[in-house]
C-alpha cells in the first residue's frame, strides 16, 4: 500500500475589524509612527472585540479553510489549536471550536508552542495524516494578544495584533506537500519570554494583577539574537534534507515578529531576492501562533504557485520554540 503524503488542501485567515494604527498608540502611551516604524516596520494591527475571542476567530478561519478544501465540518476527523491565549486554561479552544463549527466526527486538543505554533501543529497533523489514523485534520492558530498586552508598556504594546489561520490538511486531492519540518526548542531560555503569572506557579491573585503579572514580558535584545539564529538554522536544515538551495525557493514567509529579523534573516539567504520574502507585518504586527498561517493564506489567494513550486516558512517564539517547514505545490 503505498503512503500518502500530508498536504494542505484549504487555507483560511481571519482578522478582526478593529485596526489599531501606530497613531492610535501616540495617544495611549509615549511613542511615535516614526519610532515604531523604524525599530518594527508595523503600521498598523487588528484588536478583536471585548466580545471576541481566541474560539471565535479560529472558527471563522476554520470555516474559510474548510470551504477552500471542499469538505462540510462533519468530515473532519481532528481539530489541532496552537494558541497562547485559550478562552479558558480549559476546556480546550479546540473543543469550542468543534461545537462551534458542527464538526461532530472530530476530536480535538490545544497545544502550546507560541510564536511557533502552526509549524508544530503542521509536524502533529503530518504525523496523524501519513500514520493513516485520521483522514482531515484541521490546523488552527489563533490568538487574541489584546487580551495579555499591557499597553502602558511601549516596548511590547506595540507589537502585538490579534487574528487566526487555519488549514485542512489530508492525504487526498491536490494542495501543498508539506515536505519537511524542522523544529527545536530550548527551554533554559524560558524567562526571555514570558507571562509570569497565571499558572500554579503564580496563581491569580490581588497582588499579581496589581503588579502587572499578566501581561506578556520579553527581553527584546536577547530574544533577537535567538530569533536570527534559530529561524536560520531550522531553514537551512530544511533546505538541506530535501536537497534544496536558497536560490530555488519561491517564497520564505517568516514569522511577522519584527522588521528588523525579518532583514537579518534575508541577510543570511542572500541569493533569496527581497522581493520572495513575504511580509504581512506593516499591516497586522506580530499575531504570534497565527502569524505565519495568516501570511501563507494571503500569499496563496493573491500569487497562486505553479506545480513544484516550494515555500519556506520559519517561526520562532516563547519557550524558546522555533521551527521551519518546507512545502511544495502540486
Amino acid at each position: 500500500m503505498k503512503r500518502c503524503k500530508a498536504k494542505i488542501i484549504g487555507t483560511g485567515s481571519y482578522l478582526p475589524e478593529k485596526v489599531l494604527t501606530n497613531q492610535d498608540l501616540e495617544k495611549i502611551v509615549e511613542t511615535s509612527d516614526e519610532w515604531i516604524v523604524s525599530r518594527t516596520g508595523m503600521k498598523e494591527r487588528r484588536i478583536a472585540r471585548d466580545d471576541e475571542f481566541t474560539s471565535h476567530m479560529g472558527t471563522e478561519a476554520a470555516r474559510k479553510a474548510i470551504a477552500d478544501a471542499g469538505l462540510l465540518p462533519e468530515q473532519i476527523d481532528f481539530i489541532l489549536v496552537a494558541t497562547l491565549t485559550p478562552d479558558y486554561s480549559f476546556p480546550s479552544t479546540a473543543c469550542l471550536i468543534q461545537h462551534a463549527l458542527g464538526a461532530k466526527k472530530a476530536s480535538g486538543v490545544d497545544i502550546q508552542a507560541a510564536c511557533a505554533g502552526y509549524l508544530y501543529l503542521l509536524t502533529m497533523a503530518k504525523a496523524l495524516i501519513e500514520s493513516g489514523a485520521y483522514k482531515n485534520v484541521l490546523v488552527i492558530a489563533a490568538e487574541k494578544l489584546s487580551a495579555i498586552t499591557d499597553y502602558k508598556d511601549r516596548s511590547t504594546c506595540i507589537l502585538f495584533g490579534d487574528g487566526a489561520a487555519a488549514c485542512v490538511i489530508s492525504g487526498e486531492g491536490k494542495g501543498l506537500v508539506i515536505e519537511n519540518v524542522q523544529l527545536g526548542a530550548d527551554g533554559e531560555q524560558a524567562e526571555l519570554i514570558i507571562m509570569p503569572a497565571g499558572g500554579c506557579r503564580q496563581p491569580a491573585s490581588a497582588d499579581s494583577v496589581l503588579n502587572g503579572q499578566h501581561y506578556i514580558k520579553m527581553a527584546g535584545n536577547e530574544v533577537f539574537k535567538h530569533a536570527v539564529r534559530r529561524m536560520e538554522a531550522a531553514c537551512k536544515d530544511c533546505l538541506d534534507a530535501a536537497g534544496l538551495s536558497e536560490k530555488e525557493i519561491r517564497w520564505l514567509i517568516p514569522h511577522q515578529a519584527n522588521l528588523r529579523i525579518i532583514d537579518a534573516i534575508a541577510k543570511r539567504f542572500e541569493h533569496l531576492p527581497s522581493d520572495r520574502i513575504f511580509k504581512t507585518i506593516h499591516k497586522y504586527g506580530n499575531t504570534s501562533a497565527s502569524s505565519v498561517g495568516i501570511a501563507l493564506d494571503e500569499l496563496l489567494r493573491g500569487s497562486p504557485l505553479e506545480t513544484g513550486e516550494p515555500i519556506l516558512l520559519c517561526a520562532f517564539g516563547a519557550g524558546l520554540t522555533w521551527g521551519a517547514a518546507l512545502l511544495r505545490a502540486e
